[in-house]
This record gives structure tokens, sequence and C-alpha cells, in this order.
């Protein structure tokens, strides 16, 4: 069978695409990066495409705020591309800087004739944060998320606190199932029901329901703050040479899981 063929978008200001395509390649794909500019000038592009990701990084120097260059780019020049992508049961990921892209896509939650419904905003403590984070994956709705049920990763951004508009529109994204991966206090048990709010440092940046990442209502497009493609091997751990050591790193899970879908 041939391995999926993964298209890693990149931007002026993107700097994770390498560490992103090596652990798309470790996990058995095929991936290619690809410049904005290269996508405006022929959409169809994509088509040849099995997996769209964009990585992280500071994309266009987030000047107007986190990803909102891009975001616009996509948004109002390859929305057509990037819904038949969707439409024909391809997989999405976005990882921080692209979560904050693609959030903005409304891809996630379509907005209303209000706006937005969610965002990204700044952290909690007015400041950019770099740490390493216990995780917990709630339900089964997310393709990149199957069989895992929690993850140790580092994160490193300053735009991270995932918000609602209110409170009604924040429940009923929880009850569709799509608050998918949260932060939890290191070796805190998963949970199938939402925990009272976590302190800070375990969820670095104030994030409503603990949240670090979601999945649209298909489970195939998932965005997250914390970065997979930099705990692939198990001796990028902190710990390594202090821990049991697991056969590969957390974050190569969710890679090897969108090679899984196709096969």
């Amino acid at each position: 069978m041939v391995s999926p063929c993964v298209l890693i978008l990149r931007a002026p200001g993107t700097n994770c695409n390498e560490e992103t395509a090596f652990a798309f390649q470790q996990a058995g794909g095929r991936p290619e990066q690809v410049h904005i500019n290269r996508w405006l000038e022929k959409p169809e592009l994509a088509d040849r495409y099995q997996i769209l990701c964009i990585p992280g990084g500071f994309s266009y120097g987030d000047d107007l705020a986190a990803g909102r260059i891009l975001a616009n780019q996509l948004r109002l020049h390859l929305a057509d591309a990037l819904h038949r992508f969707h439409e024909q049961g391809k997989l999405i990921l976005g990882i921080c800087n692209g979560f904050q892209v693609l959030v903005q896509t409304g891809l996630f939650v379509p907005p209303d004739a209000q706006g937005p419904l969610v965002t990204l905003g700044w952290n909690e403590r007015g400041q950019f944060e770099d740490r390493w984070v216990s995780l917990r994956v709630c339900g089964s709705k997310c393709v990149f998320l199957s069989g895992i049920e929690s993850l140790s990763l580092p994160i490193a951004h300053a735009e991270g606190k995932f918000i609602a508009r209110d409170m009604d529109a924040l429940e009923e994204i929880d009850r569709a199932g799509q608050l998918v991966l949260r932060y939890t206090l290191p070796r805190s048990p998963s949970s199938s029901g939402r925990p009272d709010p976590i302190p800070y440092p375990a969820n670095p940046n104030g994030s409503q329901f603990d949240v670090a990442g979601i999945c649209d209502p298909t489970g195939r497009v998932f965005g997250l703050m914390p970065h997979p493609e930099r705990f692939i091997r198990w001796t990028q751990h902190p710990c390594w040479t202090r821990a049991e050591r697991p056969a590969i790193g957390d974050g190569l899970k969710i890679f090897q899981n969108a090679m899984a879908y196709f096969s």
C-alpha cells in the first residue's frame, strides 16, 4: 500500500516544518513541505495529498495576532480548496501556530452572525510559556488521538488560552465531544468527566475547561497547542536518563494514528 502523502504548509515565520516532516516520515508518511505561495498560485495542488498539516512557528511574525495573516489567506483565497480537502474525508492537523490558524478559519466551530464562537487568547499570565505539560484525552471522537489516554508533551506559546464567547457556547462544544485534549496534573489518571480547573503551571495558559486541543465534529480536523513533533524519540524527554524508557515518544502516536486512518 502507498503511504499517505502529507502537505506540510510553510509560510514566512514557520519554524517547525522540518521537525513535523520528520515526525510524519517516522510514522510512515511521505511529507512534502509546500510554501503558501505555491498553494495560492495553484489551489488544486492540495488534491493529491491525504493529510494537510500546518506546523508551529510564528507565521508572518504573528504581527496582527497569532496566525491571523495565514488564516486570512486560507479563509479568503483558499476556502474552496480547504473545504474540498475536508469534504473528501482527508485529515487536517494544526500544531501550536497551526492550531491558531485553523481556529480562525472556522473549521472547528463555524462563526455565527455575531462572529467567532471560540478563540485562542494571550496566556493568563501575559507571558510566553515554554515547559512540558501532562495531557489527558477525552472521548474517542478524534482520529489523531485514537487509543491514547494520556500524553506528556512540550508547549511553547504566548497565545494559547482557549476561550469561548460565552459559557453556553463552551458547554455546547463540550457536549459535542470536541474538547478532546486537556491539561491535567502530572500522573493524574484520565477521566471521562470534566474536572475542576487545574492550577498553573499544569494549565499553562488559563484555558477554559483546561483545553489543550479540539477537533471538528467529524474528528478528522485536530488542533493542539502542545508540540507532538518534539517528542518522537524518548531521548527528547528531559527525564530520559531517569525514567522508565518507552518504545517511542508520546508525540509519535499522533502521527502514527494519522497513517493508520488510511490503512
